[in-house]
């Protein structure tokens, strides 16, 4: 759990300089596709990741009849659909408001909202944030000034495990003991402590005031660390506006960095009634169709009849009974899904690269498969070129092509240049994941 203290404990942190945008961000989204080199490319949200069977499917038939076939899994939780010709926007469209996965046109690229995966199915959070995260969705798609916030600004909604608290969103709620929540703003380490029935609004609220701060600045900021005047005249903002709106809130400060959690590990998952969830993960973020048909057929026969996307580009089934859960684990392993944290391909993630991106320096993905690990150690992120485009948050392995090769890094302090022997591959990355990390 994340101890809270008085906000008076200690001084709030100098103000970061202010970014300046001259433009809106550029994120894709279901309405507005991305040109890539293998095709348009459109990404999905799905707030907390939570799919129903019928949506699932329905990704999968425009993901065969429209893309290439795959559903490719985001950091944030949400579904990428490549290969797309640029024609089939009106089509996928369709689809997607009869599946129930576009409520507001006007809203769809604001609708970031991670959750705790394990929410609700191991006993340990508490507090259910999948309510928070239903409660929120509803209010950001009803609220016109919300359709302005960037495709990056975040939203993680934290059960109190602490797992998605350190993803690096603008506005993050963490479940506290006795019916509340930590409200947190852009990283900062001033936070506000409101009621648990408030959370949803006081989140839309902060999303509110970061747009006014915003405009006000005419700075044309995406997301909160970009505001001027530091960290702690927003929190004053946030909770000045929440008074506004009759919500009680008390300032608390956090003497320690928000930890940077990790997902659920792949395997079985009980729960305290004896039901269990099965979480996987996507060599990559890439789920063949087969694989995506074999999760979705285990939803609906013999789990909850839903989906859970994580922000580790994995997927976890709520629901099954404790004597299907090992033969269904077992079938998802045979089908190439990661189910164990000793597959080598755990904890490795990579950007599409070449073919597909034409910025990419490197055919990452075929790379990283030359440096099967072990899957221990720190996560290790391939990436094409130094954008780093979809990499995770927190400390990871960064491999990233240059035009002269492939250069090392963990937490930015480099530790190989110019690797492009592909015998060098294996033992330099196994080598930089088990790097013990300086404070």
């Amino acid at each position: 759990m994340l101890a809270a203290m008085p906000h008076s404990s200690a001084p709030p942190p100098p103000p970061e300089p202010a970014v300046r945008r001259d433009r809106g961000d550029a994120c894709p989204g279901s309405l507005r596709l991305h040109t890539a080199d293998d095709g348009a490319l459109a990404r999905v949200r799905i707030p907390a990741g939570v799919l129903t069977v019928p949506q699932a499917r329905a990704l999968l038939d425009v993901a065969l009849r429209l893309g290439d076939g795959a559903l490719h899994l985001t950091s944030r939780g949400n579904v990428q659909l490549r290969g797309l010709a640029q024609d089939h926007g009106q089509e996928l469209a369709v689809v997607l408001v009869d599946a129930g996965l576009l409520p507001s046109v006007r809203h769809e690229r604001a609708r970031n909202v991670v959750a705790s995966p394990l929410c609700g199915l191991d006993g340990r959070g508490t507090a259910d944030v999948q309510g928070w995260a239903r409660g929120l969705d509803a209010l950001l798609c009803a609220c016109e000034a919300a359709a302005g916030l960037s495709g990056r600004f975040l939203f993680a909604l934290d059960d109190g495990r602490c797992d998605v608290a350190g993803l690096g969103a603008d506005v993050t709620l963490i479940a506290s003991p006795g019916d509340g929540a930590l409200l947190c703003t852009g990283g900062a380490p001033e936070m506000l402590a409101v009621p648990a029935e408030h959370a949803a609004r006081s989140a839309l609220l902060a999303a509110e005031t970061f747009l006014s701060a915003a405009r006000d600045a005419g700075t044309g900021a995406w997301r909160v660390a970009e505001l001027p005047g530091g960290a702690a005249a927003f929190v004053r903002a946030v909770a000045g506006r929440l008074a506004a709106a009759g919500i009680p809130a008390a300032a608390r400060y956090r003497a320690e960095p928000l930890p940077s959690g990790t997902g659920p590990a792949p395997g079985t998952v009980t729960a305290p009634d004896g039901r269990a969830a099965l979480s996987v993960e996507a060599p990559l973020g890439l789920i063949t169709s087969a694989q995506w048909r074999l999760l979705t057929d285990t939803a609906l026969h013999d789990g909850g009849g839903e989906l859970r996307l994580t922000p580790w580009r994995g997927v976890v089934l709520p629901g099954l009974g404790p004597d299907t859960a090992d033969a269904r684990l077992a079938g998802l392993s045979t089908a190439g899904l990661i189910t164990g944290p000793g597959s080598p391909w755990h904890g490795v993630g990579a950007c599409i690269g070449r073919p597909g991106c034409a910025k990419s320096l490197a055919d990452v993905r075929a790379d990283a498969a030359l440096a099967p690990g072990t899957g221990r150690g720190l996560p290790v992120y391939w990436s094409g070129c130094a954008r780093r485009c979809g990499h995770p948050h927190g400390d990871r392995v960064d491999v990233v092509a240059t035009a002269a090769g492939y250069e090392v890094s963990v937490r930015g302090e480099r530790l190989h240049d110019t690797m492009n022997d592909p015998s060098e591959f294996a033992a330099t990355v196994a080598e930089a994941r088990t790097t013990p990390l300086t404070q």
